[in-house]
């Protein structure tokens, strides 16, 4: 009787957690496996796959100048776009830490950016606002500051998909904000009766206890920002111009595979990312060592 009973209670904890193994050996496992196995492979979609061995990656390598201009531009869009999206978060996060009556509504319009920031209308907003006869070259021209075309310029291009990336700070500023909210208030009193100015309270107390929240919207954003498409694709209409200057690396791993029916080449990028992204990722755990405060390790 006892054994009917744990066979029973163990029967139904696997009914519960089916869903998720199920969803996971079907949308995440099996494709990472399959898309190995073509990464090795000249695939177009309408023939067997052909075995190729390290064919792709070293025309990743050695043949595709594109593949390393998407490279460029992707680790340009990251190292400045989320350094700038953090900064923007914290800042916004730090004034709705203040005591307000309408913070409640503050707090909802600074987060409804993130909810909408990634759409494909949000993007072709994007578009409108940074055409030629758009709004932002109506402000600078009330300075007398000549246009820019920024669908002409690969550089202004690019400014233009980092812009729409810090816009998108919703998120980060929300996590922010709940790590002010765990900051003792005591702390700023003391070092108020110290003398300490608002600046030397911000570098002293606010930035060293929140640093795992830094260290966790760095990742977080890091890994987002890698993988960011939808913009880049509308802004660019598909293309990454002008001349390839907002050619992310996933639009080119788009194109490849869904354009150009290399399926297999797509593949190999794809792996490729994942292998960018994890050394991203380790790099940022090893350098947290030195800036990072765990208050319950008694600092680093």
């Amino acid at each position: 009787m006892r054994r009917n009973g744990v066979l029973k209670s163990n029967l139904t904890g696997y009914a519960f957690i089916s869903p998720f193994i199920i969803g996971f050996l079907a949308f995440t496992l099996i494709p990472m496996v399959i898309s190995l196995y073509l990464s090795f492979t000249n695939y177009n979609l309408f023939s067997s796959p052909r075995w190729v061995g390290f064919d792709n990656f070293d025309k990743m390598f050695t043949n595709d100048p594109k593949y390393w201009n998407s490279v460029r531009v992707t680790l340009i869009y990251v190292l400045l776009g989320v350094p700038l999206r953090l900064m923007f978060a914290l800042f916004i996060a730090m004034i709705l830490n203040t005591k307000s009556r309408m913070v409640g509504a503050y707090r909802t319009m600074y987060y409804l950016p993130s909810i909408i920031g990634g759409s494909v209308a949000v993007s072709i907003m994007w578009r409108n606002i940074f055409s030629n006869e758009g709004i932002v070259n109506s402000v600078i021209g009330w300075f007398g500051i000549t246009p820019v075309q920024w669908f002409g310029n690969p550089d202004a291009s690019l400014v233009m998909l980092i812009s729409l990336s810090v816009w998108q700070f919703g998120s980060s500023m929300l996590i922010f904000l709940a790590g002010l909210k765990n900051i003792s208030v005591e702390m700023y009193e003391a070092a108020g009766v110290d003398g300490a100015k608002p600046i030397r309270k911000f570098f002293s107390i606010t930035l060293p206890l929140l640093s795992p929240i830094v260290l966790f919207n760095l990742i977080m954003q890091t890994i987002s920002a890698f993988m960011t498409f939808v913009p880049a694709y509308i802004i660019s209409k598909g293309e990454g111009g002008p001349m390839d200057g907002t050619m992310l690396y996933s639009l080119y791993l788009f194109r490849q595979a869904f354009m150009f029916n290399n399926m297999g080449y797509a593949s190999a990028m794809a792996w490729m990312m994942l292998i960018l992204i994890g050394i991203m990722t380790g790099l940022l755990f090893i350098t947290s060592k030195f800036w990072v405060f765990y208050e319950s390790e008694g600092g680093r």
